[in-house]
């Protein structure tokens, strides 16, 4: 009944071109009116009010001129004055209920709060809408209302108007303003439409006659007034709105044409939109191809036409399908190689829409200097490579004559010597040792710089290892004149973990340097427990003599390298000036600090200090039934593989007081021939040898021993090959010990004795 209401009196009581009139100030308002509340809801402070306020006039100016338009073109019986007060009063209504809307919807957004505010100004809209019709005087009519239509036609008009209430969100989207736009603009065409329709005219010859009131000609004024006012806030919305866009957009063009990064936009069918100077930069090749709406598979095609991708030759149909692939997920990364040895960095990432974003960078320079750095990198490891073969040869080379020296002098001390004879021994001997002390600092250096030294992780007896360490140099204190103390804590007379060959290097080199630079007075070694900052237990060897001492200036360079306190052409004390900062260097790689306080001509002390990690002494070793003696014994075959005369002639003289009956040979095939063709106790095998390496007789003779199922015969690698590479290498080819050349005669004679004789009490 309702609808049969509106379109009655939208078909037979109203004039078509004022209604179509009415409802364009009605959508033009409506939409402005949602505008200025986006606007405003991205706005702050006076900016924000100012738009929320100007949204309300609009809305309240629209919907009164939306109703008093469609007024002006309804067909009364006769001519129809408006009371100007109540007319008035609906337009001010209005527009303060539609402001105080507008400030309620941008102050609190929840879905309760929006509906409230749409209630309230629907509500507000139906009083500004029978206000305005309480204004209406008809000369001789009065009017009358079918309560039911009135009804009907406010409930649908309000729940229109709720309906943008239900779907808002925080932000409004440009879809979300169309939508609001059509729902208010049919809650106030089915408000004024819907109650005009139940509208009746009566007659009634006692009507007072109107005072005050505005013709319909002076209502025109007001309604043009009102919508010319609405027009021209939507056009300058528009303006605003295009002027804002266009300035966004020149702002992004800028933007990305300023990039460092070549930046090119595709849509979703892969066509390329918008790209900048740089991306055309980077792709100079194809920069004539970069047009609007050129797809990238056809710029790829004309790449591998003009042979730009190398790695593209001979299968460019499958590298172009596999690069579109790639393209084609969701992100993606490349490096790509361009003819003329350029490279770029290609990432490709997919938007929402599909579109493809695509940044290169040219990446050439970057790939030059990562050659670069790998070629010096590559350079770098092989004159570490040709360091380490150097020093092992010439360790190795220096080693042998100096086994040979060392060797021959402690075979000479055990004959009978006249006393001058007897000293110039003990001087070779002195000399000897120094040159191994200096051999072994410039290895352990070498070994240090290029991290291929380790630190052993077992027990040992601390008070054992400080006092092997400390006696060595007791003597030549003795000589000297010298007091020499040796003190160990209770607390420190313990059982410890860690590296008891590098911690006795250490002592013995602070206690040799103590003796060294002190010619009278006292050298003293003290071993105890402390404590660092943190408070977790640390040992604590403090090493101090009376000696010429040092300088705070030369403290500073007292632990570099080949620096020691005097380092002037006539100082008084040899040296390399490489022990000390050996010292700290292995000192550092135990965990621990070396440092050390002097004052010139007051002495010294040294202090390390390394971590404290208690360990288990272990169980008591069986005795061994070898000895280590030169004495009447049962026999010992011993095999020797040596190529160097020297080197043999030393071994014959050291085990020539032995019982042992000794077989020399020059090389590796022939120590296998010898093993072959009869039994040996111990087998003393050189390494680097002509006609056949030692490792290699190693190897062939342990292949020999499982063929014939004969007994493991004990070898030892006798070698001037000394670096830890060395020694794995020969436990690798099957030898069950390892003595670097020059060796000490007793430590020859311990191993012969041990592993020999413990052979022939197996054979027998």
């Amino acid at each position: 009944m309702a609808l049969q209401w509106i379109v009655n009196g939208l078909t037979g009581l109203h004039d078509g071109r004022l209604m179509l009139l009415a409802l364009t100030v009605c959508v033009t308002g409506t939409s402005t009116t949602f505008n200025l509340v986006s606007m405003a809801d991205r706005s702050s402070g006076r900016r924000r009010s100012a738009l929320a306020a100007l949204a309300g006039v609009v809305a309240g100016l629209s919907i009164w001129a939306t109703h008093f338009l469609a007024m002006l073109g309804y067909r009364f019986p006769q001519a129809v004055h408006y009371q100007a007060g109540e007319t008035l009063a609906s337009l001010a209504l209005v527009i303060v209920a539609m402001t105080l809307g507008a400030c309620a919807v941008l102050k609190d957004k929840s879905r309760a709060a929006r509906l409230l505010t749409a209630a309230v100004t629907a509500f507000s809209m139906t009083a500004m809408h029978f206000i305005g019709m309480a204004a209406v005087r008809i000369d001789g009519h009065v009017l009358t209302w079918d309560p039911v239509g009135v009804a009907a036609a406010v409930s649908l008009s309000v729940a229109a108007a709720l309906c943008p209430a239900l779907w808002s969100r925080k932000h409004l989207r440009r879809w979300r303003i169309l939508a609001n736009t059509a729902f208010s603009t049919l809650s106030v065409v089915i408000l004024h439409f819907g109650s005009m329709a139940a509208l009746r005219v009566v007659a009634d010859t006692g009507a007072t006659a109107p005072t005050t009131t505005i013709s319909e000609s002076g209502l025109m004024l007001w309604v043009v007034g009102g919508v010319t006012l609405v027009v021209g806030v939507a056009a300058i919305i528009t303006g605003m709105g295009l002027w804002s866009r266009r300035t966004s957009l020149s702002q992004l063009r800028e933007a990305i044409d300023t990039m460092p990064d070549g930046l090119g936009f595709y849509d979703a069918n892969d066509r390329l939109v918008i790209w900048n100077a740089r991306y055309s930069e980077v792709n100079a090749e194809l920069a004539s191809a970069l047009k609007v709406g050129v797809r990238f598979r056809e710029m790829l095609q004309m790449g591998i036409d003009q042979g730009l991708y190398p790695e593209a030759v001979g299968r460019e149909q499958a590298w172009l399908e596999e690069r579109l692939a790639a393209r084609g997920r969701l992100s993606n990364t490349l490096e790509q190689e361009i003819a003329g040895q350029r490279w770029l960095r290609v990432q490709d990432r997919r938007t929402a829409q599909g579109g493809v974003v695509t940044v290169v960078n040219d990446i050439t320079d970057l790939k030059h200097d990562a050659q670069a750095l790998a070629e010096a990198r590559d350079a770098a490891e092989a004159a570490n490579r040709a360091k380490s073969e150097f020093l092992a040869n010439m360790s190795h080379e220096i080693r042998t004559p100096l086994n040979g020296v060392i060797g021959l002098t402690q075979a000479l001390a055990r004959t009978a010597l006249a006393d001058d004879q007897r000293e110039m021994l003990d001087l070779i001997q002195s000399s000897g040792h120094t040159l191994q002390t200096l051999l072994s600092d410039i290895l352990d250096l070498a070994r240090v710089e290029s991290g291929r030294l380790e630190i052993a992780d077992e027990p040992f007896n601390l008070a054992r290892a400080v006092n092997d360490a400390a006696h060595l140099y007791a003597a030549p204190a003795a000589d000297k004149g010298l007091q020499f103390f040796v003190e160990i804590e209770p607390a420190a007379a313990v059982w410890v973990r860690g590296d008891v060959v590098r911690l006795k290097q250490v002592l013995t080199n602070l206690v040799s340097n103590a003796v060294k630079f002190t010619s009278t007075g006292f050298v003293s070694l003290t071993a105890g427990l402390g404590h660092d900052r943190t408070g977790a237990a640390i040992l604590r060897f403090t090493v101090e003599d009376t000696g010429v001492g040092f300088d705070s200036e030369a403290k500073d360079r007292l632990f570099n390298r080949f620096e020691q306190a005097d380092g002037t052409i006539t100082r008084r004390f040899g040296g390399t000036g490489l022990g000390l900062a050996i010292c700290r260097q292995l000192a550092g790689m135990m965990g621990g600090d070396l440092d050390c306080e002097s004052e010139a001509g007051g002495g010294s002390a040294f202090i390390l200090t390394l971590p404290m990690v208690p360990a288990d002494a272990p169980s008591a070793p069986k005795p061994s039934s070898a000895e280590v003696s030169d004495t009447i014994g049962p026999r010992i075959r011993v095999l020797l593989a040596d190529d160097h005369p020297t080197n043999r002639k030393v071994v014959e003289l050291i085990l020539g007081s032995a019982p042992v009956d000794l077989v020399s040979v020059a090389d590796g095939a022939e120590a296998l021939a010898m093993a072959m063709a009869q039994p040996f106790d111990l087998i003393l095998m050189d390494m680097q040898m002509p006609v056949m390496d030692g490792l290699t007789a190693v190897r062939e003779i342990r292949r020999h021993e499982v063929a014939t199922t004969a007994s493991r015969t004990p070898i030892v690698m006798l070698t001037a090959n000394a670096l830890p590479e060395h020694i794995a290498a020969g436990q690798a080819a099957g030898a069950d010990r390892h003595l670097s050349k020059p060796f000490d005669a007793a430590e020859l004679l311990s191993l012969v004795s041990a592993l020999g004789g413990e052979r022939r009490a197996l054979a027998a």
